[in-house]
């Protein structure tokens, strides 16, 4: 009988013996520490290290460039599904500042925040596609980048559906398909 509870007491102080993870040995964030020759102990990555699923090998689709110059086409084969993605993301991100048909006259705008230029403008229409999705990752001027917002692929759709937007206001009726030419109203140009 003894033995027993000789056991049990001995089992009952050696598992109130434990150390809790705050009584770890542990080196806190961004403090500093004797440990490591520089002193502090965050250490740094090792060079050449990339995050799991963050390779990006295609340098032109997460850039828009090729070497220092923006890439002149789309990465991928534009759909109908690319374009009203692009349209979703673009009313959400981009117009209120651009508003809907990329102008510059948001709402931000009307709110007295510095118009940003219209994508209707010729310098803009004439701009390759890899611009226009640098200017989404990085920013210009007042415009802070959206890489953290957008995703890659929603950025590259969103240049597709603004090119969209700069056809729809800048089209000339003889770009347009036969069939599409067709249901335009006729226009009249004599005097009555």
């Amino acid at each position: 009988m003894r033995t027993r509870i000789a056991l049990a007491l001995l089992l009952a102080t050696t598992l109130g013996c434990r150390r809790d993870m705050q009584d770890q040995p542990k080196f806190i964030p961004l403090r500093p520490t004797d440990f490591f020759g520089d002193g502090r102990s965050a250490r740094p990555l090792v060079e050449g290290t990339v995050a799991r699923g963050q390779l990006r090998q295609d340098k032109s689709f997460y850039t828009g460039k090729a070497g220092d110059k923006p890439v002149d086409t789309f990465p991928f084969a534009l759909t109908r599904e690319m374009l009203k993605r692009g349209q979703e993301r673009f009313n959400i991100y981009c117009s209120p500042c651009h508003d809907r048909i990329g102008t510059g006259l948001g709402m931000i705008v009307r709110r007295g925040f510095r118009r940003p230029p219209s994508y209707h403008i010729d310098r803009l229409r004439q701009v390759p596609p890899g611009y226009i999705y640098d200017v989404i990752t990085n920013g210009f001027g007042a415009m802070p980048d959206y890489a953290a917002q957008v995703a890659p692929r929603d950025r590259w759709a969103i240049v597709a559906y603004v090119r969209a937007l700069q056809f729809s206001q800048n089209a000339r009726v003889a770009e347009l398909p036969p069939g599409v030419r067709a249901q335009l109203p006729k226009v009249s140009t004599g005097n009555r």
